[in-house]
């Protein structure tokens, strides 16, 4: 990697991401790290910064919009028989180090700080493997603790009363192009019938590019996915799908995606595949 700022992910020697630790961005986007742009190996972007239809969209990252009321997803809030808000509760997630540093991936110290002070105190672990000639899976693991010594709580618009917007977790803004990308899993395929849904992986297709996500431990497979195709491309986490997410003073929640980088418009069989090799051991 490259940059005390802006340290850029490699496989194989060619750059596939660049991870903003310090971004320079307005509080209502809730500032916070993130990974763009990440590319396949043939060079083809697959995430969008900031995009006029969701500006607080950072790349590939980590976000939650109700962690205890305050807002680290950006944006507006769901309030319960309200709808959309602007509020003043947007917190921030703020590098404090790095624990590792390679070519291939880091360890990552952050502080999720609100009007309170310090809720959450995260690890960060993120490293990029070569899994052919053509894919790359980025390996994502978060861990939140709970640091505030009172019990913490995670939500998401569904839980404060808007169905079917369960986001928050893992997140990643994919690209936009004139054609929506096809969304399947092993035995689905479409928006509405992935969207909210767990599955062991679920695969984003676009024009000259595939995304295939996997969770890679058991609570991360119990975690619904949240998909969008027709609005937007992207895929992520549910962290609080029915009901909010308790964290307990001192407590941790982790939770680990693998994600499969691929050149090229994969069929369900390739998916599958790759995604059994960027989870295996």
């Amino acid at each position: 990697m490259t940059g005390n700022d802006s340290p850029v992910l490699r496989v194989a020697g060619r750059p596939v991401g660049r991870y903003v630790t310090r971004p320079e961005l307005p509080t209502r986007l809730s500032p916070r790290p993130y990974l763009h742009p990440v590319t396949t190996l043939a060079g083809t972007t697959v995430t969008e910064l900031s995009p006029a239809d969701h500006t607080h969209h950072l790349g590939v990252g980590v976000a939650v919009p109700d962690v205890e009321g305050h807002n680290f997803w950006g944006g507006r809030t769901y309030v319960r028989d309200q709808g959309p808000t602007e509020l003043d509760n947007h917190g921030s997630q703020r590098h404090s180090s790095f624990q590792l540093r390679d070519p291939d991936g880091f360890v990552e110290e952050l502080r999720w700080v609100a009007a309170p002070g310090e809720l959450l105190r995260e690890r960060r672990t993120v490293a990029a493997t070569e899994l052919s000639g053509t894919a790359w899976a980025l390996d994502l693991t978060f861990s939140l603790t709970n640091v505030t010594g009172q019990p913490l709580s995670i939500g998401s618009p569904a839980t404060n009363g808007r169905p079917g917007a369960a986001y928050g977790g893992f997140f990643w803004r994919a690209r936009k192009e004139h054609a929506a990308p096809d969304v399947f899993t092993a035995d689905t395929e479409g928006e509405s019938e992935a969207h909210g849904r767990t599955a062991d992986w679920i695969a984003l297709a676009g024009s000259t590019w595939t995304l295939v996500f996997a969770g890679a431990t058991e609570a991360t497979r119990r975690d619904p996915w949240f998909v969008r195709t027709a609005e937007y491309p992207g895929v992520g986490s549910s962290l609080a799908h029915e009901a909010r997410l308790p964290v307990p003073p001192g407590e941790t929640v982790v939770r680990r995606i693998v994600t499969v980088v691929a050149d090229g418009r994969l069929g369900r069989d390739e998916a599958a595949a790759l995604a059994r090799k960027a989870v295996s051991p």
